[in-house]
């Protein structure tokens, strides 16, 4: 399984190791264990949930002491920063409001296509922002319901409306 772990100096190094630790209780070794949190323990782990031979799970603090276990996802920048559950999906609400389990990449817009991206940017597991083609959609109020529509209608990648939801 190939992973990539950032560096002090702001870097980032690429690994490759077998797997050597059962994340899912099933007898098979599907992660990598590690001290990603740096408490002197391996009691972390980098898991390839879908088979690619590419970490996409990363789990924190999975052993049996008081510290609650986390886990987080690639946001899709390379950044271990979306926090998900124990199977790698994110919380997040349809627009019409019906609460949903998934992803992290979706299909948020219903078009048959799954390509929408969520985004956890404070890691409580509920989805902040969803993107997909020339739209997002943004929770402001960490509510869990979205409030803003922002559209890319020139196709620069840059929001050119925004419409309260």
């Amino acid at each position: 399984m190939e992973y990539c772990l950032g560096d002090a100096d702001g870097s980032a190094t690429m690994w490759t190791a077998e797997p050597d630790t059962d994340t899912d209780g099933d007898g098979v070794l599907d992660a990598v264990g590690l001290d990603l949190d740096g408490d002197g323990r391996l009691d972390d782990a980098l898991s390839d949930r879908d088979g690619d031979g590419l970490a996409e799970l990363a789990g924190r603090d999975l052993d049996d002491d008081d510290v609650t276990e986390a886990f987080f996802s690639d946001d899709g920048s390379g950044t271990w920063m979306l926090s998900v559950d124990r199977t790698g999906q994110v919380r997040w609400f349809g627009l019409d409001g019906v609460e949903q389990t998934g992803g992290p990449v979706v299909d948020f817009d219903a078009d048959g296509q799954v390509d929408d991206r969520l985004v956890d940017s404070d890691g409580d597991g509920l989805a902040d922002q969803v993107t997909g083609g020339d739209t997002a959609h943004v929770d402001t109020d960490r509510d869990g319901h979205w409030d803003v529509k922002l559209s890319d209608s020139d196709g620069d990648g840059r929001a050119d409306a925004a419409a309260a939801l």
